[in-house]
């Protein structure tokens, strides 16, 4: 829909390719829907939802064995995202460098686009 033609919405890390795929496979799942919704100190945050029936009108990327969805409305603010997985002593999960973010609160879970009206 937002996408650019010939070229993946969003891009995964080798390590968030692979833990997407496992999820797909131990939940029996068409693949992982990522979207935006209102929330969080900074005004949005991303949302994960394992998907049993795809939406015709997501976005699909599909890499190394998993599928990712982009809800339709979170696609203009998804678009050049990489997605990585880190882990860490302490805690470990996905990672969204995305270069439409223009501020992110302390805790990492809430963002604010650019040209985003305040909230």
């Amino acid at each position: 829909m937002f996408g650019i033609p010939g070229k993946a919405a969003v891009t995964l890390s080798p390590l968030a390719a692979r833990q997407i795929a496992g999820l797909m496979a131990s939940k029996g799942s068409q693949g992982l829907r990522i979207g935006v919704k209102k929330g969080g100190c900074a005004g949005m945050e991303y949302t994960m939802d394992y998907v049993t029936t795809v939406n015709p009108l997501d976005e699909v990327v599909e890499q190394d064995g998993a599928r990712v969805l982009i809800a339709p409305m979170a696609q203009m603010f998804l678009i050049g995202t990489e997605i990585d997985y880190e882990m860490g002593l302490l805690e470990s999960g996905f990672k969204f460098r995305n270069p439409n973010v223009a501020e992110a609160c302390g805790c990492g879970e809430s963002i604010k686009f650019k040209d985003q009206p305040a909230a």
